[in-house]
């Protein structure tokens, strides 16, 4: 199957592509190329691929393309509230205009990458309160409304040909070539490494439903393959149950990974308003066999063993691999214009 895969030079995407090789799929990226260069450790070797942002995708992008998979996006909340209006551009607008030009070039099936933040203040406490598919949706972040709006618009376009499925991802976890440090795991594991703290500025009680990036790679690559009527126009929650965990306990994973790690939980930051249990059986039913693999705290080790291993700095943890200072750090050198494009 010829795939496009957009963000294919992002955290996720460097480590779906390879995954997606593996079981035989031609990949096409598609990437503006923003974050290409976050890389900790050797570079990757990314599929052959179209650099061009987002927006100005035409339809020659998708020519010759059975599926799509969609993980380009302004990929968290500091950045949805650095610039709300361009949330909506590009994860809203431009991942909608994309689907169209999908639809009408043929494409049978479209993954999209949504999240589980689209739930946002849900709660939950004990098993009776796990969130699943077809609770109501309320998100408390540009980001995650951007999310919902987007399985809105892709419903629509659902007919006979074009089958959408929004794979709505726990917040990930995990090594990649291509590094973030602003993820909740990733985070803690770094500031343990180089100061000796797991430091939580929340009170740690927020509910925290994780997958490892691994294991979103697997489902997307299951989902791909799966028979139209298990998967045609329908949420699916990407995850374990295992790994719904509250911020405290992430910080007790880490603290045991990182041997001498003191955790500190400072709660400057109060009550985090985003906090869910998640269940999802729903895809382990339409995806026989499928299931994660990864644990927290197998996912802890991992990071804390790559992070040493290619030497990790303060400077890099705070700058190169954190979304929102790169950004700042290409607009302020002239790089990146006020609208995230390239300066040519």
């Amino acid at each position: 199957m010829r795939v496009l895969l957009t963000g294919h030079q992002g955290y996720l995407g460097t480590v779906m592509a390879p995954v997606l090789t593996a079981a035989g799929h031609e990949i096409v990226g598609l990437d503006s190329g923003l974050f290409a260069e976050c890389v900790l450790g050797p570079s990757p070797a990314d599929p052959q691929g179209h650099r061009v942002d987002l927006r100005d995708v035409t339809a020659e992008h998708l020519a010759g393309v059975d599926a799509v998979i969609h993980l380009a996006a302004l990929s968290n909340d500091p950045l949805g509230a650095l610039a709300p209006e361009l949330t909506y551009d590009i994860n809203h607008h431009a991942s909608v205009r994309l689907a169209r030009l999908a639809r009408d070039a043929g494409v049978r099936r479209f993954l999209y990458a949504s999240t589980c933040s689209v739930y946002g203040a849900a709660g939950g406490g004990d098993s009776a309160d796990l969130v699943g598919e077809d609770a109501p949706l309320r998100p408390v972040t540009p980001y995650a409304e951007s999310k919902v709006r987007v399985e809105d618009d892709l419903h629509a376009l659902s007919d006979g040909d074009f089958s959408p499925v929004f794979l709505r991802n726990a917040t990930a976890f995990g090594h990649s070539p291509r590094l973030r440090a602003d993820i909740v795991l990733n985070n803690l594991v770094g500031h343990a490494l180089l100061s000796g703290e797991v430091l939580v500025l929340s009170d740690g009680t927020p509910w925290r439903p994780l997958v490892h990036a691994a294991d979103i790679a697997r489902a997307f690559a299951a989902a791909l393959i799966a028979p139209r009527e298990a998967v045609h126009a329908r949420a699916f929650n990407i995850g374990s149950e295992t790994n719904n965990v509250t911020v405290a306990e992430i910080a007790e994973q880490v603290a045991e990974a990182v041997s001498g790690a003191k955790v500190v939980i400072t709660g400057e930051t109060g009550a985090d308003p985003r906090s869910y249990r998640v269940d999802f059986s729903r895809f382990r039913a339409a995806i026989p066999g499928f299931d994660c693999e990864w644990t927290v705290r197998q996912g802890a080790l991992e990071l804390a063993d790559a992070y040493r291993k290619h030497g990790l700095t303060r400077e890099d943890f705070e700058r190169r691999f954190t979304r929102l200072a790169v950004l700042r750090a290409g607009r302020d050198a002239g790089a990146v214009d006020e609208t995230l494009r390239w300066r040519r």
